[in-house]
């Protein structure tokens, strides 16, 4: 790759609510950046979640990607603002689905996605960590749902997937109870991959990442997409669907070099084909 290239690679994005990095490894850091405001999700930062799915879909060059928080904490969840706005609830709806396809399109995009949770982490940001694939987390994080204290209830994804990772038990008392639960404790739940110490936060999240690299693109995509249906379907659905995803990846390029790399005893060198 020439150097013009390579600096395009890592030439930061600009979204006016979220910072956006490329290394040349193909591991994209994005950071929600409205640390006065605790990443609190405004109107802004759902447009540009928007056109971020668009680069992490049809982007190839990135390959995994790692969501964080500026400052001290993850996100506070929604802006105030935009609760107390007087909305049409058809136009409510219309802007919750906006925040709503995010989430899904992150389930299904089919590249993985960290997120590194720094502090804090409630509302639409513990919502954007529920549709992730692995979660890490600094030892200062302190996670839940706070609707309930201006009666609401987690309404784009949160209450749905939460019942998914936790059961519906823990869920209840999560929800109902606005409780902040310290890392260590929804680890035990469950929910989180791995806490470690906050100064160890990104580093942990770029390792697991770079483990992720030197495994085949299609195999992770096709995986993901597999184990998150399998709550959707019963048994004999599931295993016909995981037969078809074995059935295209003994097709691609990778299959044969892994055979190949494990042949001649090397290291596969996937190529995503």
């Amino acid at each position: 790759m020439s150097d013009s290239a390579t600096q395009d690679r890592n030439t930061e994005k600009k979204y006016e609510t979220l910072l956006f990095e490329l290394d040349e490894q193909g591991i994209a850091l994005v950071t929600m950046n409205r640390p006065d405001e605790l990443n609190s999700v405004n109107m802004q930062m759902r447009l540009d979640f928007t056109a971020l799915m668009d680069e992490i879909f049809f982007n190839n060059d990135i390959k995994v990607v790692i969501f964080t928080g500026a400052g001290r904490g993850f996100s506070g969840g929604g802006d105030m603002s935009h609760f107390e706005h007087d909305w049409v609830t058809p136009e409510f709806r219309a802007n919750s689905r906006r925040l709503t396809k995010f989430f899904d399109d992150l389930e299904a995009v089919e590249k993985p996605i960290i997120v590194a949770i720094n502090g804090m982490c409630t509302g639409a940001g513990f919502e954007l960590a529920l549709a992730a694939d692995i979660r890490i987390a600094s030892d200062q994080a302190r996670i839940g749902f706070r609707e309930n204290f201006i009666s609401l209830i987690p309404g784009v994804g949160g209450t749905t997937r939460l019942v998914r990772e936790i059961g519906p038990a823990r869920a209840k008392e999560m929800i109902w109870t606005g409780s902040m639960y310290p890392a260590e404790e929804v680890y035990q739940m469950g929910f989180l991959n791995k806490v470690v110490p906050h100064e160890e936060l990104l580093p942990a999240a770029r390792e697991y990442a770079q483990q992720l690299l030197k495994r085949a693109p299609q195999s992770l995509g096709l995986a993901k997409k597999l184990i998150n249906n399998i709550p959707n379907m019963d048994q004999t659905a599931a295993i016909a669907v995981e037969g078809l995803a074995q059935s295209i990846l003994l097709k691609t390029q990778d299959h044969k070099e892994g055979v190949q790399a494990f042949r001649e005893k090397r290291r596969p060198q996937f190529k995503g084909k």
